[in-house]
């Protein structure tokens, strides 16, 4: 009888070395796009499960979306290849008991969830949690993922979590700077793919694959090159809503708590549509429900690139209004019994009007397809800007501000954009969102018009509601 031997190897350099070595209870690796961090923290989790039986690990990040097309990917292709090519861990789909997760033949488990959808991954106990991308998350995300450290098979327990650097006043960067969290600056000399290393010398040597990275990563501009090629947490300068504050305006959703399904916004609620068409740019479409008090809310988003008009139309339709089988019936005439073509049926309000960039042939599309009509959206950028701004804002008397995001509500990831490093959903926009810099190093009344896509839908949903100003103008053609 044969039997297969699993062989794996991997050489961690600098912060992600030192990563294996510390036990400290809540430890951040951060640094640049592409520095290897998150390979480092899957290793140490495949090592220490098939080092410890019975040991139990999570890995997560906000979304379960996001989580599939990142460190999943990773997973599956470089850390637990031959483990899972040998059968010392197999993948279990999860039920409505227990969340999906890779088991190994010693009993050590690996579960996997988003921090969206919390109810499964947080009924269990752990000895070690990774964290993927924590600048995505609360304070209230972390501390509570801290309360399921307690599974106690190992000699320490640990909150691991990598990220990309943010603002400096991002709540993550301040809590290691009080040393609540031990913070490890890793570069793309630690990444072996990148730069190969000569312990004789000391010396990096940038591998052809590490060129063509670099040279990408350089083609980035302002703070998105500061974070990702220089690995610095860096406020924006001329950063338009700096209002915009995670902790205020991005809400978690409800969930019932015997099915653990979210719970939808209430029906009264009027809901609107803003769009903004693209193909090689993002295409961005949001859904906002608005309540009685006039507080809106994004809780759905299509943010994809290369996919036409009537792809996306198709795409929202069978979300809001999926086709439905109609029943049978016995029909009089032809004495046969017949079956009428599905119908599609809402299962949430209709919008109250659907407010789209000026494109003619992209709102045609969209509104043959969907069969419903567009209103033109009103581009006074700098009015648009003002009435966001004060959107953003809270409320003198009630402390409130009137603009919200639900956390999760990206429909699918567009890996193409993950890939090149772009935002991929209109939240990662706005700490990007500037103004324009003259040469003389002073800025412009202009906004920088690149990646701005959901930004653009965000202005349009506010002038809707709150412009009073000119009567609004239709675009006919």
């Amino acid at each position: 009888m044969s039997t297969s031997t699993l062989v794996h190897s991997y050489a961690p350099r600098g912060a992600c070395q030192r990563l294996f070595e510390r036990q400290d209870p809540e430890i951040l690796i951060s640094g640049p796009a592409g520095t290897g961090k998150s390979r480092a923290c899957l290793e140490k989790l495949l090592i220490l499960c098939l080092m410890n039986p019975g040991l139990r690990a999570l890995i997560c990040r906000k979304t379960l979306t996001s989580l599939g097309s990142t460190a999943l990917v990773t997973w599956r292709g470089y850390v637990a290849t031959q483990a899972l090519a040998t059968g010392d861990v197999v993948y279990y789909g999860g039920s409505q008991a227990e969340a999906a997760q890779y088991r190994f033949k010693n009993g050590s488990t690996i579960t996997i969830g988003g921090l969206d959808k919390p109810t499964r991954i947080m009924s269990a106990e752990y000895d070690i949690i990774y964290v993927q991308e924590a600048t995505e998350c609360t304070l209230d995300d972390i501390q509570m993922l801290s309360t399921r450290l307690r599974n106690h098979r190992i000699s320490f327990q640990q909150l691991m979590m990598d990220c990309n650097p943010d603002s400096k006043e991002h709540w993550l960067y301040r809590r290691s700077e009080e040393g609540t969290t031990v913070l490890l600056e890793s570069r793309h000399e630690d990444n072996p793919t990148l730069f190969d290393y000569d312990p004789e010398t000391n010396e990096y040597t940038v591998t052809e694959r590490g060129k063509a990275y670099i040279a990408r990563l350089d083609r980035l501009t302002g703070v998105r090159y500061l974070r990702l090629r220089k690995g610095l947490w860096v406020t924006a300068e001329g950063v338009i809503y700096d209002e915009w504050d995670p902790t205020l305006h991005l809400l978690e959703w409800q969930y019932d708590e015997t099915t653990g399904e979210r719970l939808a916004l209430p029906e009264d609620w009027e809901r609107y549509w803003a769009i903004d068409f693209g193909y090689v740019h993002p295409f961005v479409l949001q859904c906002w429900a608005v309540d009685g008090d006039g507080n809106r809310y994004m809780y759905r988003e299509i943010y994809m690139t290369g996919r036409t008009v009537a792809e996306h139309a198709q795409q929202i339709m069978d979300i809001v209004a999926p086709f439905k089988e109609a029943k049978h019936f016995f029909n009089p005439i032809n004495r046969r019994d017949e079956t009428p073509p599905p119908k599609r049926e809402w299962i949430e309000p209709h919008p109250t009007a659907i407010i789209a960039d000026h494109d003619a042939e992209g709102r045609k599309t969209f509104e043959r397809e969907t069969g419903l009509g567009t209103t033109p959206a009103i581009k006074a950028v700098h009015d648009g800007i003002d009435i966001t701004k004060t959107a953003l804002k809270p409320d003198v008397k009630t402390g409130e501000p009137r603009l919200f995001f639900m956390e999760d509500a990206l429909v699918e990831v567009d890996e193409s954009l993950v890939d090149a490093l772009d935002p991929w959903c209109t939240q990662q926009e706005w700490t990007s969102y500037v103004w324009k810099r003259h040469a003389s190093g002073k800025f412009s009344s202009e906004p920088v018009k690149d990646k701005d896509d959901g930004m653009d839908c965000v202005r349009y949903i506010n002038m809707h509601l709150d412009w009073r100003g000119k009567a609004r103008y239709s675009i006919i053609g």
